[in-house]
């Protein structure tokens, strides 16, 4: 059994030592590092995509709300931990069907690309979109 999240662990704190003392990298909170790296994989480009795209923005809107509502009826607060640990679940559901998870700078950049992408891209782009505006990131 191999571990579905090791893509994700925190790079902060694996780079300040290769970087030597004087490098005074921040060592993130582990949620936030985890949302910084969803964001690096498929939130930038995604975003990007839908703001230029009215309907693939709502359509991300739609998967937000989704979120939002996710995390209500489990009673949670919208905080990195909460957001993290969305994201890692829609992480293990898609790896457990085999989909794709992109890394930085591989994820699709065209709107017509995202709007036929598999719904868990786009689920990660609103958990992006979501933690950008509460201020988390």
């Amino acid at each position: 059994m191999t571990n579905e999240f090791l893509a994700f662990a925190p790079i902060s704190a694996a780079t300040a030592p290769i970087l030597g003392p004087a490098a005074t990298a921040p060592v993130l909170d582990p949620a936030v590092a985890l949302l910084d790296e969803m964001m690096a994989r498929v939130g930038v480009d995604g975003l990007a995509a839908a703001f230029a795209d009215p309907g693939l923005l709502a359509l991300v809107d739609q998967h937000a709300a989704a979120v939002r509502e996710a995390l209500i009826e489990a009673e949670r607060p919208m905080d990195a931990e909460a957001l993290a640990s969305y994201a890692r679940s829609i992480v293990a559901a898609a790896r457990r069907a085999g989909r794709f998870i992109p890394a930085a700078g591989e994820a699709p950049i065209h709107p017509a690309d995202w709007e036929s992408t598999d719904w868990h891209m786009l689920r990660l782009v609103a958990v992006c979109q979501l933690a950008d505006a509460a201020e988390l990131l």
